[in-house]
């Protein structure tokens, strides 16, 4: 293949990715309610992507944000609430381009944990990748890719991800 699928999932997501981007930013992560809004809106999204990928065999030790996120929600007194619904095809690719998604948003999380005001959790956020672990998993998403097909779909499917999380904004 002429791009690695990790490079085509980046460039063709790009405006999703921004859009979803923009509806986020405008929770503010100093103040302790917009920041209670804007977990509360993570966590009506990703653990709907979570349960759908738990159900699937991929090929990368993934793991689970839930229950960060829950407990942060629970410092701020918040209860988790019912995720939105969401499903994709049960296809490989499919899970891929969901993985590329959540698993792209630990980076982000890191970056945006440093803007949390002082005393509140960032556990959620701080849930990043150990050293050379992003670059593993784009390696083995690469590696799944069987041609363009595989990635048209895996890149629909990073879209229909994205544009959850923008309905949970």
């Amino acid at each position: 293949m002429r791009d690695s699928a990790s490079a085509v999932l980046r460039d063709r997501t790009g405006p999703a990715h921004e859009a979803v981007d923009a509806a986020y930013g405008r929770y503010r992560l100093d103040d302790r309610e917009s920041y209670a809004a804007f977990l509360i809106a993570h966590a009506r999204a990703l653990p709907a992507v979570e349960a759908w990928l738990a159900d699937r065999a991929i090929a990368f030790p993934w793991r689970s944000r839930r229950e960060a996120l829950a407990a942060d929600l629970a410092v701020l007194g918040r209860p988790m609430p019912d995720p939105l619904p969401f499903a994709l095809p049960d296809d490989d690719a499919a899970g891929w381009g969901a993985l590329y998604v959540i698993e792209g948003s630990r980076l982000g999380g890191v970056m945006l944990a440093r803007q949390v005001e002082e005393g509140l959790p960032r556990r959620y956020l701080e849930s990043g990748f150990g050293p050379g672990e992003w670059r593993q998993f784009r390696q083995a998403l690469d590696a799944a890719a069987v041609d363009q097909a595989w990635i048209a779909r895996a890149v629909t499917a990073a879209e229909q991800v994205f544009a959850l999380y923008g309905h949970a904004a």
